[in-house]
C-alpha cells in the first residue's frame, strides 16, 4: 500500500514539476507586454476519503499564451458534515465588500469583484446540494466567506409492499 501511494505522489509531482517549467517557457515569451502580473500553481490538500486533492489556480494556465487582467482567486471549499454546512472561501486582496458580486444557481457560485485595477472572476462547482437562500456571505481583509446549508435528499420514488 505504502508503495503504491508514494509511486502515486512521485508521479503527481513529476507531473506539476513538467507544468511549471512550462509555465516559466510561457512567462519568459510574454514579458514586458505590460498585462502581468502571472501567477500559477496548485493546492494539495487530503480530501475526507484520505486520498489528495490537487486543485490549480492562477491567471495563466499551462496551455494558454495569452493572459487575462481577470485574476481567479484562490478557493477552498469545506464541507462540515457534523453542521451540515458547506463554507466556501475566497482569497480576494485589494477589492472592497462592496466590489464583490455573487450568483448562485445550480450549485454553481459565480464570484467576481472589481476595484481600480484588481478583477476577480471565478465559478465554482459545489459538489453537494446546497440551499441557494440560506447562503451567508461576509468579506473581511481580503477573504470571502460563503456558508450554505447542505439540503438532505429524500429518496425519490414510492415503497410498494409485497402482499
Amino acid at each position: 500500500m505504502t508503495m503504491f501511494f508514494d509511486n502515486g505522489f512521485d508521479r503527481i509531482f513529476r507531473s506539476m514539476s513538467n507544468t511549471f517549467f512550462s509555465v516559466d517557457d510561457i512567462l519568459e515569451g510574454s514579458k514586458g507586454n505590460g498585462s502581468g502580473p502571472y501567477y500559477y500553481g496548485y493546492t494539495i490538500t487530503v480530501g475526507p476519503d484520505g486520498k489528495p486533492v490537487v486543485k490549480e489556480y492562477g491567471s495563466v494556465k499551462p496551455d494558454q499564451l495569452q493572459t487575462s487582467d481577470t485574476r481567479e482567486p484562490i478557493i477552498d471549499t469545506i464541507v462540515d458534515e457534523k453542521e451540515k454546512v458547506v463554507k466556501l472561501i475566497a482569497e480576494m486582496p485589494g477589492v472592497e465588500k462592496a466590489d464583490v458580486k455573487i450568483v448562485v444557481e445550480n450549485n454553481i457560485v459565480d464570484i467576481s469583484a472589481e476595484h481600480d485595477k484588481k478583477k476577480y472572476h471565478v465559478q465554482v462547482s459545489l459538489q453537494q446540494k446546497v440551499d441557494e437562500n440560506s447562503a451567508k456571505a461576509s468579506y473581511k481583509n481580503g477573504i470571502l466567506q460563503l456558508i450554505f446549508k447542505i439540503v438532505e435528499e429524500k429518496p425519490k420514488g414510492k415503497t410498494v409492499e409485497v402482499e
